[in-house]
This record gives C-alpha cells, structure tokens and sequence, in this order.
C-alpha cells in the first residue's frame, strides 16, 4: 500500500498503473516489499489450522474482553520476552489494526484530542488516526549510528490536546528498539502530563541484531498498553487474532480494563474459533516463527555481505524485524529510482518518503522473500543505486 500523501508525482494510481504494466508486459516481479509471510515460501505445519475445528467453537458465549483461556494463554507467551502479564490485563482483538481504533475510542475525545506518533514508521497509523477522528502528532526518530527517540522533537511538538504516544518497538521499517532509558523516558513524560503510553511489539519476535539484556520488567509509572498478535508472532495474518495488554498504576489499569471491557462489548468482534484455537495456536507458531526468523536473519546477513562492495550504499543498523534500510547517493530522486527499478528491471521497492524520512536518498526492502529471490533482486537494486 502507497500512502495518498507522497510528493511528487509518484501517486498511488501512478505505481499502481506502473506494476499492472510490468506484469501485463510478461516481465517477471520480483516484489521485495513482501510482507505476507504466508506466500513467502515459509514451511507451515499442515495441522496448525486443527485447533479452529474445536467443537466447542459451535457455542457462542462471548467474553467481552475474551476467552479467558486464550487470554491466559497470551499472557503465559510473554514470560519468553521477561514481562511478567497477568490474564486478567489482557483484552483481545480481531488484529493490531483494530487495537489501535479501541485505544484511540479509549483515550481520546474525537475531533478534540491528539496521539503523538514517531516519524520514519509505517503511513498506516495516519489512516487509523484519521478513521477515529484523532489528530496525530509527530516526534523523530534520528540515525547516528543507530535509531533513536528525538525527545526534543517529542517536547517542542506536545500540546495540552496529546493523550497518548505511540512507540513502535522494533519499529517498521527502522527495526529500531526502543532501549531501557527511551522507555523510561517516554513513561516518565506521559505520567508527567497525564498520557498514555502504546507500545506496539509486533516484530519482537524476530531480532537481527544482538541485543543487550533486559532490565527487569517493572510496572511503569504511566497507563501502558502493549500490542501483539499472531500475524507476526506465529506468521499467520490470515488468522485473525491481536491483543492488548493493559499495564500501569493499578488504579489506571482498573478504569481502562473497565473501559475497555464497555467498548469491545459493543463490538464483539474476536471469533470464538480463534480464541478457542489460541493456546494450540501460540505454540505451534514457534516452528513458523523460527523459519521466519532463520529466513530474515540469513537475508540479513547476505545483504549486508552484497553492499560490502558499494561503499556509496549503506545498510542502516536493523535491530528487529523483516525489513532493512538503504541509504543511497541522491544521485536521481527516490521516485525516479523506484519507478526505475520497477520499470527497467523489474524490482519493486518501497522509497523513504512512504515512511516519512525526512531526506532523500533511502529505499526500504523486505527481509522476508526466499533467498534466492532476494539476492536476485538485491544486485539489480545495488546496480541501478550505485551506478
């Protein structure tokens, strides 16, 4: 998906008329901004879809805030990441997508109230602030050798209308982590002015880099509220389940559970067969998991190996993830060089611009095709980028 605000004149009808052409033309894609992991040629258990027959999925008794198995279910997989969760702060939903609509209904006043959101990061959360009839604010993130939180950027832009702020850890496309004190200090920020704190964890599951230990998981000082689900964590988008895991003081996490409970009463939208499915789900996922992981750390490392030899090229420190960033020479703009790669050899990537870099030159690429076709697609990006 291309956003409706690039600059330019690479608008989305324009890619869109782009890539039709290529592939009326016969001329093979190889599409290296591949998310879905489920046409990636990763192996999938054949019985891992077993657990949606359950019987038991025929009697409709809804929990507002979900089964309370699956909940605790979610609750025991966090324990891998060292964050102790208990069943009760966990409210599920159909996906992240609709996680973020509940916490915008739950914060904010439509039309009134602000989220503030961190820049580069995926051009998605602007639709689902717009949807809500949230305002969203911006703070930056800046590269000097790894990713980090412009706290200047996040002071100088809050206003008394700010509910929330939204931490994408890793972060898409960056694969940037928040570290121990980036976290301490974005709480300490939203406990001073009454915020709350959304922490969207979707990619934790896939680290590039060596990480340092985590310090001991404490109840933080704001309202805190962590996403997941099984479109990353067990690499089945198809199978719609996210979740929400309510942490904070615990007289703020009473009143948002109670809050919570009153909205996703209204909708009900999280299927019975996938909450009874959820326990089998989350433990069949990791033989998936470790197949995505093993297929982006290996591409990973072959791009890093590929842009050994253009030193004009620099790969951007990934954390976390499934996507890496380029920095190229500005050469030729990001649209000319996008619409290049597509048209003339059949390349498809995203430009930095999609994401909010605030400078050209940059190109974002998937670490999730199979191998073969990402090295493949890979040479033709360092050629045309480098030349």
């Amino acid at each position: 998906m291309f956003s409706s605000r690039v600059p330019g004149d690479l608008t989305p009808n324009r890619l869109t008329q782009a890539i039709q052409q290529v592939r009326a033309a016969g001329t093979p894609l190889i599409d290296l901004t591949l998310t879905n992991p489920t046409t990636a040629g990763i192996p999938y258990p054949a019985s891992l879809l077993e657990a949606l027959a359950d019987p038991a999925g025929l009697r409709y008794a809804p929990n507002p805030l979900g089964l309370p198995a699956a909940r605790a279910a979610i609750a025991r997989d966090y324990a891998r990441h060292g964050i102790n969760v208990a069943p009760e702060s966990v409210v599920l939903t159909a996906s992240t997508s609709e996680a973020y609509s509940v916490l915008f209904k739950l914060l904010c006043d439509p039309g009134k109230d602000a989220v503030m959101l961190p820049v580069p990061s995926y051009p998605l959360f602007d639709h689902l602030t717009q949807l809500d009839g949230v305002r969203a604010l911006s703070y930056r993130l800046e590269y000097e050798g790894r990713w980090a939180v412009d706290f200047d950027t996040l002071d100088s832009g809050w206003t008394d209308t700010v509910r929330a702020v939204l931490a994408v850890s890793p972060n898409n496309p960056t694969g940037s982590v928040l570290t121990d004190v980036e976290s301490e200090e974005l709480g300490r920020r939203c406990a001073e002015r009454d915020a709350a704190l959304i922490i969207d964890e979707v990619f934790a599951d896939y680290p590039l880099e060596r990480r340092e230990a985590a310090a001991q998981h404490r109840r933080p000082d704001c309202l805190t509220l962590r996403l997941g689900g099984l479109s990353k964590s067990a690499g089945l988008p198809q199978v719609k389940l996210g979740w929400i895991v309510v942490d904070g003081p615990e007289v703020l996490v009473r009143g948002a559970i109670e809050r919570l409970e009153l909205i996703c009463d209204t909708y009900l939208s999280v299927s019975t067969p996938v909450q009874l499915a959820a326990p089998a789900l989350i433990d069949a996922g990791v033989e998936v998991r470790a197949a995505i992981l093993r297929r982006v750390q290996c591409n990973y490392r072959e791009l890093q190996a590929m842009t050994a030899a253009h030193r004009a090229i620099e790969v951007l420190r990934c954390d976390a993830g499934w996507s890496a960033v380029l920095r190229v020479p500005a050469t030729t703009s990001e649209e000319d060089l996008v619409l290049g790669l597509l048209e003339q050899d059949g390349v498809l990537v995203h430009p930095g611009f999609f994401f909010d870099f605030p400078h050209e030159a940059f190109l974002i690429v998937s670490l999730l095709p199979q191998t073969a076709t990402f090295k493949a697609g890979m040479t033709r990006v360092l050629e045309r980028a480098g030349a």
